[in-house]
């Protein structure tokens, strides 16, 4: 499967913060937005990724994150010359995809709980069986910022998804992270622009719904998930982050790390990377990952 990270717009909600620099390369406390998703795919055992971002900002996440070799994936880089909604990264990835099926993520988006990796690996197992797309739902107090989905009362299953709707039928929102078989291409191009101007991964979703071949996780309480588009989110994962490390003496989203338990890259790697981070304790951090 491969994976991309959808990391474009303009970032307009963090004005005048994103005026200089791309969302997903701002802080969340001590490492690069863009490393949260990045390791979301990384977990789940994906190694062949895929960055879409702006061409103003994109020389910044080549020079951030390079091929990937250093921490034993590939990575490769795409323009989105003009932000038309999320379902046009399909448009963009179609030669980078391939036969593939593929997980999208959105670069702002932080996932965290015990067991994600598995429940990860599971759906992808799920997607190249039964070539089945899942999203999943995460409850939330305003559900009107977000696409909701609507549940049948007698059976409880997904029966509709509403983008940004005025009057939301349930307080579940759909998060940004999807996994598709290969079809999606073939979905997105046939999709039309919505009245806000936008190929909607909503339409996408409801494709698969309508033809009975969308498979829904919720993610309970052992779950997180954080959308960091506005200030206030921007310091509350922050601040989240800040206190599961402090507690636990481990770093959330250490790429390095993940790769490293993967068996992507040796004790040596880990330590010669850590040396040019020496000065700083994600460098410590990689230090003592080398010497255990």
């Amino acid at each position: 499967m491969k994976g991309i990270i959808l990391a474009g717009g303009n970032g307009t909600r963090l004005f005048p913060i994103t005026k200089t620099v791309s969302k997903q390369l701002l802080c969340i406390y001590d490492k690069p937005m863009v490393y949260y998703p990045l390791s979301t795919l990384l977990m789940s055992g994906i190694r062949d990724i895929l960055i879409i971002s702006t061409p103003e900002d994109l020389p910044n996440y080549i020079k951030l994150l390079g091929s990937g070799k250093h921490i034993g994936i590939n990575i490769s880089f795409l323009e989105q010359k003009k932000p038309e909604g999320l379902a046009q990264a399909f448009l963009i990835a179609e030669d980078f995809i391939g036969n593939d099926n593929v997980c999208m993520i959105l670069g702002d988006n932080i996932f965290h709980g015990n067991g994600l990796s598995n429940l990860l690996k599971r759906i992808i197992r799920k997607t190249d069986d039964e070539k089945k797309a899942t999203v999943f739902g995460y409850y939330v107090n305003q559900p009107n910022r977000y696409g909701v989905l609507g549940f049948n009362k007698k059976t409880n299953r997904v029966n509709s998804i509403e983008e940004k709707p005025i009057k939301p039928k349930s307080n579940y929102a759909v998060v940004g992270l999807y996994f598709y078989p290969n079809s999606v291409i073939n979905i997105a191009k046939n999709i039309k622009l919505s009245d806000r101007g936008e190929f909607e991964i909503t339409s996408v979703n409801n494709h698969y719904l309508s033809n009975n071949r969308l498979n829904v996780e919720i993610l309970g309480k052992g779950y997180t998930w954080l959308d960091t588009g506005t200030p206030d989110s921007l310091l509350e994962a922050s601040n989240f982050i800040q206190a599961i490390e402090k507690r636990q003496g481990l770093k959330v989203s250490c790429i390095e790390e993940i790769c490293f338990k993967k068996g992507y890259i040796s004790k040596k790697e880990v330590y010669d990377l850590s040396l040019s981070l020496s000065n700083s304790e994600y460098g410590k951090y990689l230090l003592n990952i080398s010497k255990k």
